[in-house]
């Protein structure tokens, strides 16, 4: 194992020092890791937490921001964020419009932020929404979860439901237009190598020199199929054509069309992908009417990529469009 580090186990306390060092217009609260905007509350808005395990940066704390998030919460590398983060992070983003949690479908990730929300109600009275997300379409169960899980398209509940609240919408309004963004988003992923947890010091599972994984979750959970590798376009196939049929998606609609890379595939190689994703989508009659490319959902040095399409319409777009101002997410100000 080669990596960037000084304790393993001091990893996520050292990173988010980095952030704050980096991000001034943050606030990190190291005790409780949880890194919050420096203007958190805003009066009268409605606040947005997330968060989850470490190791899929810039997801959460790299969007956390004017636009988006109002604080993330840094579990371990690959572990839930523990009750206690998450109701500090409440607490702090508590301007009295309410706080919606936007959680990904993994058990541990849900019974915390089911707990917190239950604390945060009975200690101060926070009136708290939690929005699920679910939109990996490649497996119904998977190690840590009951149904689906929760991957690439957390960026677009997290934008989408982040514009709405910034414009001061109520709490009801912006769950809303998060569960839209959910029940409109589908994904798929694939990797070319594992990850390695530095914890462990080794990678999580084995891919032969030839082999990839289709449909792999961002933890390294086991996917739909393990096959031998092929050129880009057949890649693409396999992860577009099983998102087209699951919604479905039909000739018209338009989408948010995002290609995620895993974190350790290069940008050359996730614009290659979009070329194909494109082009299927084209000869599909699906308009990309805004796309995304980058490592933004990653899974440590994991070499892979997943894509994730969101139908739209002209409301939700206008919500992408809005302004953003985050670490990694940046437009419109």
């Amino acid at each position: 194992m080669k990596k960037l580090i000084n304790d393993p186990a001091d990893i996520v306390t050292d990173a988010l020092a980095g952030m704050a060092a980096a991000h001034p217009e943050l606030r990190v609260d190291l005790p409780n890791r949880v890194i919050l905007r420096q203007d958190a509350p805003t009066p009268g808005k409605v606040g947005l937490v997330s968060g989850g395990g470490s190791g899929h940066e810039p997801l959460h704390g790299g969007f956390v921001g004017l636009g988006m998030l109002d604080a993330a919460c840094a579990g371990e590398v690959f572990t839930s964020p523990v009750p206690d983060q998450i109701l500090a992070a409440t607490t702090a983003v508590d301007s009295g419009a309410g706080v919606i949690h936007i959680v990904k479908n993994y058990t541990g990730d849900v019974m915390n932020f089911e707990m917190a929300a239950e604390l945060a109600a009975a200690e101060t009275g926070t009136e708290v929404v939690a929005v699920i997300v679910d939109d990996d379409v490649a497996v119904q169960d998977s190690l840590y979860t009951a149904g689906r899980r929760g991957v690439g398209g957390t960026l677009i509940l997290e934008k989408l439901a982040g514009a709405a609240a910034e414009q001061g919408r109520p709490l009801t309004t912006v769950a809303d237009i998060a569960r839209t963004a959910n029940a409109n988003s589908r994904s798929m992923g694939m990797a070319l190598t594992s990850c390695t947890v530095p914890a462990v010091g080794k990678p999580t599972f084995e891919l032969g020199e030839g082999e990839v994984e289709i449909g792999i979750g961002i933890h390294g959970e086991p996917g739909r199929s393990r096959v031998p590798l092929a050129p880009a376009r057949e890649i693409a196939a396999m992860l577009v054509e099983p998102i087209l049929v699951d919604l479905p998606f039909t000739k018209g609609d338009k989408v948010i069309c995002f290609v995620n890379g895993m974190g350790g595939t290069p940008l050359l190689e996730l614009y290659v992908m979009y070329n194909e994703v494109a082009r299927i989508l084209r000869g599909q009659g699906v308009e990309v009417a805004r796309s995304l490319v980058g490592p933004y959902v990653t899974s440590l040095d994991m070499a892979g990529c997943s894509v994730t399409l969101t139908k739209v319409d002209d409301e939700l777009l206008r919500l992408w469009d809005a302004p953003v101002r985050t670490p990694a997410l940046r437009w419109g100000v």
